[in-house]
C-alpha cells in the first residue's frame, strides 16, 4: 500500500480513538504527555543508535546522483557523495524533522492548549521510525535495493520530477555543466 496512504489512515483511525480519550482528566493527560515525550526520546535514541551503525559500518561506496531543480531543468545539480555521508546526511534530516516537531507540539499544546495532536504523534512518530530508510536499512536489516536503493526518492509534493537522478545519461550531462562553469 502507499505509504502516503497508510499514513492517512492511521492519522484518521489515531484521530478517531482520540476523540474518545477524556483529556479532561489531569491524570490522562499526563499519561499522554508522558507516551509523547517517550516516543519522540525513543526515536531520536533509535536515531542516534543509527547514526553510530552508519560511522561503524563506514562504507565509502562513492555515490553520483544529479538532483533536480523541479523549478529550472537546467539548475540541477551533480551530487558526489559516498553512501556513509549519504545515509548520515538522511539521518541528520530525520532528527531535525523530530526536533522540529517537537517544536510544534510545544507551541501547540503549550500555547493554544491543543491537546489532541500529542496523543496522534505518539502514534506517528513511531510509524515514521518504522518507515524511515536508514532505520531499515541499518537497524532492520533490509537490503538496499528497490524503494531503498540510495538516492532515496524524494516522492515529495512534484513526484517523479524532484526524485533524484541515477542514470548515467543525467550524470554526465551534468558534469558536462560543471565543467563549462569552470571554465
Amino acid at each position: 500500500m502507499n505509504p502516503a496512504v497508510t499514513n492517512l489512515l492511521i492519522s484518521l483511525g489515531a484521530m478517531q480513538l482520540a476523540k474518545r480519550v477524556p483529556f479532561d482528566d489531569p491524570d490522562v493527560l499526563t499519561y499522554v504527555r508522558i507516551a509523547y515525550v517517550a516516543t519522540q526520546v525513543t526515536v531520536l535514541a533509535v536515531y542516534y543508535y543509527v547514526g553510530l551503525q552508519i560511522k561503524k559500518k563506514n562504507d565509502q561506496t562513492v555515490l553520483k546522483y544529479v538532483e533536480p531543480n523541479p523549478m529550472d531543468k537546467d539548475n540541477s545539480k551533480l551530487i558526489t557523495t559516498t553512501v556513509r555521508d549519504y545515509d548520515l546526511a538522511e539521518t541528520s534530516k530525520l532528527m531535525r524533522a523530530v526536533y522540529f516537531g517537537c517544536a510544534m507540539m510545544a507551541f501547540m499544546h503549550l500555547y493554544l492548549k491543543y491537546t489532541q495532536p500529542l496523543f496522534i504523534q505518539a502514534l506517528m512518530g513511531l510509524k515514521t521510525l518504522y518507515d524511515a530508510k536508514p532505520v531499515r536499512i541499518h537497524l532492520i536489516g533490509q537490503a538496499a535495493e528497490g524503494d531503498l536503493k540510495r538516492p532515496f526518492k524524494a516522492g515529495g509534493m512534484f513526484g517523479a520530477a524532484s526524485d533524484p537522478q541515477t542514470d548515467k545519461a543525467a550524470i554526465d550531462e551534468a558534469e558536462k555543466r560543471v565543467g563549462k562553469k569552470e571554465e
